[in-house]
């Protein structure tokens, strides 16, 4: 195995793409950065201050007093802390999807955050996702990978993370933030969801967990000749 492995996978909200990367790191023993969740963390922040997340002047006056911190518990997990508070959970609420969204397509937000995700990838074997990790924050990763999916399959597949979590939701609304997440960021100037080139796509739509992992898998071993264990 060569010194260090970088995989950048992308993709629309709802596509697997947390839950297959997060297992396929810890398979390989790699480090697992969600992209989206520091996002997130940024969204919460505004949301809790009552600034508008489309403001991006009243973002950018928030963002040096935000003390945001990415940490792994026991079992590798990764957790999200806003002051010193583990926000994991607060930040998947559907009204924080929206934020997170909004906050994203600030050029501000997005340069602000940019070296933090660099800096994880630079002396470490990562795999990281996001919308945008193949195409600006890590162009150069030895393996790209968009994954997707159809938006109702994704919106049911959100809907029961969300009820497996205890929270109250239903598929109209979880489908509504999906497709509202799908405009933003596809449409945004700084940074759009978009598959880089030399990206490998991967269509879930029809295969469930199980089967998108070993789908994952055998696309990271064919690449990179590197076999996740588990």
């Amino acid at each position: 195995m060569k010194k260090h492995y970088s995989i950048a996978i992308d993709g629309p909200s709802g596509a697997g793409k947390s839950s297959l990367a997060r297992r396929a790191a810890a398979a390989l023993g790699f480090i697992y950065v969600d992209t989206g969740a520091i996002y997130r963390t940024v969204g919460l922040a505004c949301y809790r201050a009552g600034i508008s997340c489309k403001d991006a002047e009243a973002v950018e006056k928030i963002l040096p007093r935000l003390n945001i911190q990415m940490r792994f518990n026991a079992a590798g997990e990764q957790r999200m802390y806003l002051d010193e508070e583990d926000v994991s959970s607060r930040i998947r609420m559907p009204e924080i999807s929206i934020c997170a969204s909004d906050v994203s397509t600030l050029p501000v937000v997005r340069s602000y955050l940019l070296d933090m995700q660099r800096r994880m990838a630079k002396n470490s074997n990562v795999i990281m996702d996001g919308r945008d990790i193949g195409t600006v924050v890590l162009p150069d990763a030895d393996l790209k990978i968009f994954m997707t999916a159809s938006s109702a399959a994704r919106a049911q597949r959100r809907l029961l993370e969300l009820q497996g979590k205890g929270v109250k939701a239903n598929f109209e609304d979880v489908f509504r933030d999906i497709e509202y997440r799908d405009k933003q960021d596809s449409t945004r100037a700084a940074a759009p969801l978009r598959a880089a080139e030399d990206a490998v796509i991967l269509d879930t739509t029809n295969l469930n967990l199980e089967e998108s992992y070993r789908l994952l898998c055998r696309t990271i071993k064919e690449k990179l000749g590197v076999q996740p264990v588990g």
